[in-house]
């Protein structure tokens, strides 16, 4: 699981402004052809992408029935979908969830000069190698079988979580491994009939027509000033999630009228918890 990591706001803003203006003359549409209820309508070799500008709630850390007004969920892999609903799948692609970094092959967690697992300390996170093709290909196995699992389920898309890990790599990766490794995620889950968000890391925004990527997951992007980079780049098919009420306002204040947003306590706990919190306003 990632949460915006604040300290490396000011370097990524500048890099996403340079990213996007380089590569969004190539970008093209997805949201031009939209079917009644706003939903983007699928054409041939498409996929749906979610309905801009419509209520959202971000379900990772447990299901429970969505909120009056809510049109698009993400859940964890394990749930189940939401009925009638915009359902996207949550999948840690790039790092292993605590309890299963014994699953993987000791060789496709990476390591640095001395053998020690490199380890994301906000979440207890090891990091996977995507710094080989060979690796890359044997972790987007491991990986497209949960993207199976979603699309098995009925899930509409999937949410591949860590893409910006090779910033937390101490420079054993980087952006190359990360694109090159999310595009052998895209072409699956396309082939599966699964939109692909791009979740954080606005310094690659603008890479959209490269890696595939359809939509847009933003933590925070009110907080720092980023939301406007993804708006561009996916055409405002963008779910914003806040964690504190001034990102909320800052978020709502920019793009309320043209995001789907929501704020949310930092453990995204279930309305039984002591620590739930979810407001749109």
């Amino acid at each position: 699981m990632s949460v915006k990591r604040g300290a490396r706001v000011g370097v990524l803003r500048a890099a996403a402004a340079l990213v996007a203006l380089a590569a969004l003359a190539s970008c093209t549409s997805d949201g031009d052809d939209d079917g009644p209820d706003g939903t983007a309508k699928p054409g041939p070799g498409t996929v749906r992408l979610p309905p801009a500008h419509a209520g959202f709630d971000y379900q990772i850390g447990g299901a429970y029935p969505p909120p009056a007004g809510v049109r698009i969920v993400a859940r964890d892999r394990a749930a189940e979908p939401a009925r009638g609903l915009y359902n996207i799948c949550y999948v840690n692609a790039f790092q292993t969830q605590p309890d299963e970094r014994d699953d993987w092959p000791a060789d496709l967690l990476l390591r640095d000069r001395n053998g020690k697992v490199v380890v994301d300390g906000d979440w207890n996170e090891a990091l996977l190698d995507i710094g080989t093709p060979a690796k890359r290909r044997r972790i987007a196995d491991r990986v497209n079988q949960w993207i199976d699992g979603c699309a098995d389920k009925g899930y509409d898309a999937v949410e591949p979580d860590n893409y910006d890990s090779y910033t937390r790599s101490r420079r054993l990766l980087n952006a190359d491994d990360a694109t090159s490794f999310i595009k052998l995620l895209s072409a699956h889950a396309h082939e599966r009939g699964l939109a692909v968000a791009q979740k954080n890391t606005v310094e690659l925004a603008g890479l959209r027509p490269r890696t595939g990527l359809d939509f847009a997951v933003a933590e925070e992007c009110g907080e720092y000033d980023e939301c406007g980079v993804y708006a561009e780049a996916f055409d405002d098919r963008v779910v914003v999630v806040e964690y504190t009420d001034s990102g909320l306002r800052k978020a709502r204040s920019g793009f309320g009228d043209r995001l789907s947003i929501v704020r949310r306590d930092v453990q995204v706990s279930t309305p039984d918890s002591a620590d739930y919190v979810r407001r749109t306003r």
